[in-house]
């Protein structure tokens, strides 16, 4: 499978903090049913790789990676899980060379000019911007992409159902990461068709977005 292409298809990915493993399965119908199958599990909580097993074997269809990767342990935990990409917050680049190493993709944040650079360096094209609202949102982006017209970026940070389109318009943007479409509240209240129906929404933006 083409990671890459496929997140870039799907347009949108869920970041998740699943403090509650036993949810990960009805999580996982639930992205599928909302037309988004994909998510980003990340390591702020325990059990993170165990979440991406399960949500892995419950819906095969389901693109599943690990965000929040920051060291090499991590990385090995989630890949050996069966994660398909893995997500972290900078770049380092012991974890993006362990990532390589096994054949798999990584997607690390980027925040200025000379971290793209390091990104390019180690042999990326697409890179997470973080924090995307922080740092200066779709103007930074616009400016960040004339120099480096052939990166690719997943904008994650402050992104909501109001922003989205602001985003997916650029053409540098590959897709958009967000804990909008899982929030904490939905996972404690159980609320499944919640998420389910902010991942409809999300799934609608993007496809109008990108016409």
């Amino acid at each position: 499978m083409d990671v890459l292409k496929a997140l870039s298809e799907i347009g949108v990915v869920p970041v998740i903090k699943l403090t509650d493993v036993s949810k990960a399965e009805k999580l996982a119908e639930a992205l599928v049913a909302g037309g988004v199958p994909c998510a980003e599990v990340t390591f702020r909580a325990a059990g993170a790789d165990e979440a991406i097993r399960r949500m892995r074997a419950a819906c095969p269809e389901l693109l599943v990676g690990a965000g929040t990767v920051l060291k090499v342990e991590q990385a090995e935990a989630a890949l050996d899980a069966g994660a398909q990409f893995l997500v972290s917050p900078g770049t380092n680049p012991e974890v993006v060379r362990y990532t390589q190493s096994r054949g798999s993709i990584i997607i690390p944040g980027v925040m200025t000019p000379t971290e793209i650079e390091q990104a390019l360096s180690l042999g990326l094209t697409t890179v997470k911007f973080f924090p995307a609202g922080q740092a200066g949102g779709v103007p930074m982006l616009k400016a960040l992409s004339a120099p480096y017209s052939g990166v690719k970026f997943v904008p994650t940070g402050g992104v909501d159902l109001k922003n989205l389109a602001s985003y997916l318009e650029l053409p540098c943007v590959a897709a958009v990461g967000g804990t909008f479409m899982v929030t904490s509240a939905l996972l404690d209240a159980d609320d499944f068709d919640g998420i389910t129906a902010l991942c409809r929404a999300a799934s609608v933006i993007v496809k109008t977005s990108r016409k």
